[in-house]
């Protein structure tokens, strides 16, 4: 069996010579290598043997090492090259020299929250820029945090986790039990993941670095997958202000979870209220060494003391995880001259020192005794214990009369917005309902602040129904009343003139759910016909200034003379939609008519037929009983309306 080391001096794709084994993982072997052409040293990923004759793998990994080579963020480590010698995938990364985040975890090295924030925020914003560009890395974990040379935090492995997962082969259990520790609550699931997952996961790296413990750890991988459903970060007071965050950045609820751009901003918002972050330790030879030039702090830091520089702190000392930055104090400068030491015995000159026995003896008792005291009173272990009662969904008010009659007391963290709790009422709490706690201990509470506002998009230019659609869209409600319909000279009929909400018009931002009021324009106002006298030519002209269309007709008029105005349809002060049709009617005189035959008619007859055509009836010759021979005018002539004719009977 070929072991990694066999490896050494081999050259792949025709410029990277390999010069020493830096690792052996699941998934590949990592090596130092020279790069010829550019001359500079390299990191050289081989893939393990079982995954380079995996197809499924290597289509996925060939993918993903094309999308990761795109990446360029300081907080992301940088892939140079990828290919295959010999049916082997390789990839080339730059070569960091400052070990892995476990590493430290290893030498048993806690931070302060200052170095958490620091190295939290650097991770957050790598993670945030490579979601913005689809990619999730799905295995945040310290093994994956490394730093360079002077300390700066990368995050490697981008894609690798997720084309194991469409890989044949199966990882050693071993290797399973890191990824697994940090894993989302929607991965134990088996649900599909976004970038939320990588915050989970980060949170739990954070709170392992200042605590020491990853929350959710049981037996098994089973049990520890499902540990983590549906429980939130248990709380440690040596978190500090980084506690409401993990909280948030952790939450079961995917929903409610920060996103890794969020988490950038709130410890960053952090970082700037914190004293700048002490040094991180390295480890070297397996002792932890403070580093003058390792600062693993993407903010400004102070610079060590020379006691700092030159101390050199075993990884495990007898009193258990050493706080970064901090070396061991000597526990014997009590001594007086007169004593030395000789192995863990004091010893003092003759007699002298026998007859200080029983001092120290009392001193004992006193301190043991004064110790009891503190640890009493340190774990407040004379105090009863209360259960947490049910406090989401609660109002405030009530919550905090609640808790005193408890003795328990209320701690705020930043309040959000929500759709479901009201304002003013509990949305999340610290423990959960029925943790039995200590009088006089803190329960973590975070208000509601009501319903969240949201964006108003411009309605301009829509009709009803888009405008309706347009505020679906965003959780609006839109209402055309008809009573709201207006007028405008600009608006084009039938799309928005304006919309309001309350006493705000064209608002920007409204109350998620609120109802927007739309006024639709009904198109311009309504103006009256001018007066026209005159020509049809005057009139027309004086129209179509108007903003009229004009048609022409005729009618006899017995006043009017022929080629005057008589009237226009619509009348003269009717108000009308600009644009609208005016018919304007010309004279064309009095009207003509022809005197009909009424001969053998009788005087009844002819005068009842002379009204119909607008003729007058005369002076009547003859007997009363006799019929019409002739008329004056004569019948056949075209008189005016209004003529009058003579009828003749015999």
């Amino acid at each position: 069996m070929t072991s990694p080391s066999d490896n050494i001096g081999r050259v792949l794709g025709g410029r990277y010579r390999l010069e020493a084994v830096l690792g052996t993982g699941a998934s590949a072997i990592v090596y130092r290598a020279e790069d010829s052409t550019l001359e500079r040293q390299v990191a050289i990923k081989i893939l393990q043997p079982a995954l380079a004759q995996d197809e499924a793998f290597l289509k996925r990994f060939r993918a993903e090492a094309r999308a990761v080579a795109a990446l360029n963020h300081p907080a992301i480590l940088q892939v140079y090259d990828w290919g295959e010698d010999d049916s082997v995938p390789y990839l080339v990364t730059e070569l960091l020299a400052g070990g892995t985040l476990k590493d430290l975890f290893d030498a048993g090295v806690l931070m302060t929250p200052e170095q958490a924030v620091s190295i939290g925020g650097q991770a957050a914003a790598g993670l945030a820029y490579a979601h913005a560009r689809g990619l999730v890395h799905r295995d945040v974990k310290p093994a994956n945090l490394l730093f360079d040379a002077e300390g700066r935090l990368r995050i490697t492995d981008f894609g690798v986790a997720r084309a194991l997962a469409e890989a044949s082969w199966t990882e050693p259990a071993g290797s399973m039990i890191g990824t697994v520790r940090y894993s989302s609550p929607e991965q134990a699931e088996g649900e599909s993941v976004d970038g939320k997952a990588d915050v989970y996961s980060l949170a739990l790296v954070l709170y392992e670095a200042v605590t020491g413990v990853v929350p959710f750890v049981e037996d098994s991988l089973v049990s520890t997958l499902r540990a983590r459903v549906g429980k939130t970060l248990p709380q440690d007071d040596r978190l500090g202000p980084l506690d409401p965050i993990l909280v948030q950045a952790a939450f079961p609820d995917h929903e409610a979870r920060l996103d890794a751009e969020a988490f950038e901003l709130r410890l960053g918002s952090v970082a700037r209220a914190l004293p700048d972050p002490a040094p991180l330790p390295r480890v070297i030879d397996g002792a932890v060494v403070i580093d003058p030039t390792w600062a693993a702090s993407a903010e400004p830091f102070r610079p060590p003391s020379v006691d700092e520089l030159t101390q050199v702190v075993p990884a495990i000392g007898d009193t258990g995880p050493v706080p970064a930055g901090v070396g061991p104090s000597t526990p014997y400068d009590y001594l007086s001259d007169e004593q030395t030491l000789v192995g863990e015995v004091r010893v003092g000159k003759g007699r002298r020192g026998r007859r200080r026995v029983w001092p120290w003896i009392l001193l004992a008792l006193v301190v043991l005794g004064a110790a009891f005291a503190a640890f009493a009173i340190s774990t407040k272990l004379f105090v009863p214990n209360v259960m947490v009662p049910t406090l989401v969904g609660k109002p405030t008010v009530n919550v905090e009369r609640k808790l005193a009659k408890l003795h328990l007391q209320p701690a705020y963290q930043p309040s959000v917005y929500s759709i479901t709790v009201p304002a003013d009422h509990i949305i999340f709490q610290q423990p959960t309902p029925g943790t039995e706690l200590k009088q006089g201990s803190t329960v973590r509470l975070v208000v509601s602040r009501g319903l969240p506002k949201v964006n108003v998009p411009s309605l301009a230019g829509m009709d009803c129904v888009q405008a309706q659609a347009a505020l679906t869209a965003v959780h609006l409600v839109g209402d055309c009343p008809k009573a709201a319909k207006h007028h405008s000279a600009t608006v084009p009929r039938g799309q928005v003139i304006r919309y309001t909400v309350g006493t705000t018009t064209n608002p920007t931002a409204a109350t998620y759910g609120s109802t927007i009021t739309i006024v639709i324009s009904k198109g311009p106002p309504p103006v009256p016909i001018p007066s026209v006298t005159g020509t049809y030519a005057q009139a027309n002209a004086a129209l179509v200034a108007a903003g009229f269309t004009v048609t022409k007709a005729t009618e006899p008029s017995s006043s009017i003379p022929a080629g005057q105005i008589t009237r226009t349809d619509p009348a003269v002060g009717t108000k009308v939609q600009r644009g609208s049709q005016v018919t304007v009617y010309v004279s064309t005189g009095p009207a003509v008519v022809v005197v009909p035959s009424l001969k053998g008619k009788t005087a009844a007859g002819a005068s009842a037929a002379l009204t119909r055509l607008g003729l007058k009836v005369g002076a009547i010759y003859g007997p009363p009983a006799g019929r019409v021979f002739k008329t004056a005018p004569h019948a056949g002539t075209s008189v005016k309306v209004g003529t009058t004719v003579t009828l003749y009977l015999q």
